[in-house]
């Protein structure tokens, strides 16, 4: 491959994909993508990077065990990751982690048959505050939903966040040593690393996926750091975001707060001679294995035991699943439902309400506060609604398990996610993709990327509570022919944009971009006097195939 020019650019995605060898660009699979990888990427190492790990090792009971976490984020990229290997670096969080097998902590995942690696780097408890708590999630995170809660940032924080992007920056370098590499950023805790990866290594090709919202110019304004910031976002190669409305909102930000030349029509900017191509990607899940899970012998189980553990009965069920954050809207759900009982007498005694909390980011106060605020919403709505045995909100604060998850999924007359402000939302997507039954129904906020493809769901504006209470009596009342014709048509979206689909176009994206010539081999001085011999410069490991 010749070096990157000035000139060099993005054709439209759906152009790359068409020109491969491959099945129906309509029937994305994992097979399909793996074709994909060996076609193009097959001299290249794939390093994907992020703060939260795939798997982590906990002790239970006594011994270690390898739990996946609850993450959107890392759902969607293991079917990647599992389809190409590669190495994926991200934060070792989990109590275990560093005794699990394999050394320097690289562990190969996943557990049961490995298919790539897990490279993790070790944080202090006061880089993890400063820099996780603090201002990823004390600053970045509301500054970029509006969810109406004031971003904090504080100096210290700043440092931190630096500090734990080099200390990522030197993991993913010694990873890539001086093989062609392409490296797959995650979210808004790295912002500085494109940068500092192009500084360290200029021969990689560095893409990034922003799983959140940008939000607008005036509100970006707000960031002390913004331009060292946004110089870090610019060095990757390729910038990705869920919708087209954050990428726009990502150039406006750009044109205002630095010097770079932004070009609107082709979506790019270009700083010090170096293009930035910024392109939407709306992410998604494995629809195929999630349906067949769903319909397995082991939710089947599983929603036995729910029915019996909760004493649901001839119930009708509404859920709610989410991690327990600020902008997933739960008060607001929660008050809806009590004006939905208030408006609508007949449904009361026969709809029970299953809220699962994910408890999060509880070092955050603000966090703290929320929990304690949906406990005293609950204990409310119950005290005031309850007759005999029956409660109308059954609040579960919990890590599910996949078959769990997909059983209350099933057992669902209604889901609703009333996210205040959300990049995506896979939730949605997952309770789609659970019913093959094509039964059930998806209420869903409109500021959600996940709205802009389920047209099909009952769409709602989450801060207006009449709305969202009439959006429940709806889902309760559709007429089954029209339940299923909508979830039909919904499932059918989930399952062509998969998590595949969504993958390859970023390779196929990437597979446009010329990449650098490989630097030369680096000699130590003993070593040139000794006839050219390597030295040993920066570890490097094995290139996991593409299976």
């Amino acid at each position: 491959m010749s070096r990157i020019t000035k000139s060099w650019t993005l054709l439209p995605n759906s152009a790359i994909i068409n020109k491969c060898s491959l099945i129906n660009v309509n029937m994305w699979s994992k097979q399909a993508l793996q074709e994909l990888a060996r076609e193009k990427f097959r001299d290249y190492k794939l390093i994907v990077v992020s703060n939260r790990e795939p798997y982590i090792h906990q002790y239970q009971g006594g011994r270690i065990e390898c739990l996946q976490p609850a993450s959107g984020m890392a759902t969607a990229l293991d079917p990647l990751m599992r389809a190409c290997g590669g190495v994926w670096v991200a934060h070792g969080s989990g109590d275990a982690d560093r005794h699990a097998p394999g050394a320097m902590g690289r562990t190969p995942v996943p557990p049961e048959a490995p298919l790539y690696m897990l490279r993790r780097v070790w944080l202090s408890k006061e880089l993890e505050n400063g820099y996780y708590y603090g201002l990823a999630n004390g600053g970045l995170w509301p500054l970029c939903h509006v969810a109406f809660r004031r971003p904090v940032f504080h100096r210290e924080h700043w440092e931190a966040y630096r500090r734990v992007n080099e200390i990522f920056a030197q993991a993913v370098l010694e990873e890539a040593g001086d093989d062609p590499a392409f490296v797959f950023i995650q979210d808004y805790h790295l912002g500085l690393l494109p940068r500092l990866l192009k500084n360290g290594n200029p021969s990689l090709v560095v893409a990034q996926f922003w799983h959140i919202p940008w939000p607008n110019r005036e509100t970006f304004r707000a960031f002390p750091w913004k331009e060292d910031f946004l110089d870090g976002l610019l060095g990757n190669d390729l910038l990705g975001f869920h919708l087209r409305y954050h990428c726009q909102n990502f150039l406006d930000t750009v044109d205002r707060a630095i010097e770079a030349r932004v070009d609107q029509e082709r979506y790019e900017v270009t700083l010090r001679g170096k293009v930035t191509a910024v392109r939407p990607f709306p992410i998604s899940i494995d629809f195929a294995e999630h349906a067949s899970t769903a319909a397995g012998a082991a939710v089947d189980n599983e929603m036995e035991h729910w029915r019996r553990a909760l004493d649901l009965g001839q119930m009708r069920i509404g859920l709610g699943i989410d991690r327990i954050d600020y902008t997933k809207g739960i008060p607001e759900r929660l008050r809806s439902l009590d004006l939905f009982l208030e408006r609508c007498p007949e449904h009361r005694g026969r709809l029970v309400f299953v809220q699962i909390g994910v408890p999060s980011r509880l070092r955050v106060a603000e966090y703290k506060r929320l929990g304690e605020e949906i406990e005293a919403l609950v204990s409310e709505i119950n005290t005031k609604w309850s007759s005999g045995a029956w409660r109308p909100i059954l609040f579960l604060k919990t890590h599910l398990g996949p078959a769990q998850m997909m059983a209350l999924h099933r057992l669902a007359d209604f889901c609703m996610v009333s996210s205040l402000h959300d990049g995506m939302n896979l939730v949605a997507k997952e309770y789609v993709a659970s019913r093959f039954d094509e039964n059930g129904m998806l209420i869903l906020s409109e500021f959600t990327g996940a709205a802009r493809e389920l047209t099909d769901a009952i769409l709602v504006n989450p801060f207006d509570l009449d709305t969202c209470a009439d959006a429940i009596r709806r889902a309760l009342e559709l007429p089954p022919e029209e339940r299923r014709r909508r979830m039909r048509r919904m499932r059918a979206v989930v399952a062509d944009n998969n998590v595949y689909r969504w993958a390859a176009k970023i390779l196929a994206a990437l597979a446009r971009i010329e990449a650098p010539q490989p630097r030369p081999p680096r000699m130590d001085a003993a070593a040139r006097q000794n006839g050219g011999q390597l030295c040993a410069g920066v570890a490097t490991s094995a290139r996991p195939a593409c299976t």
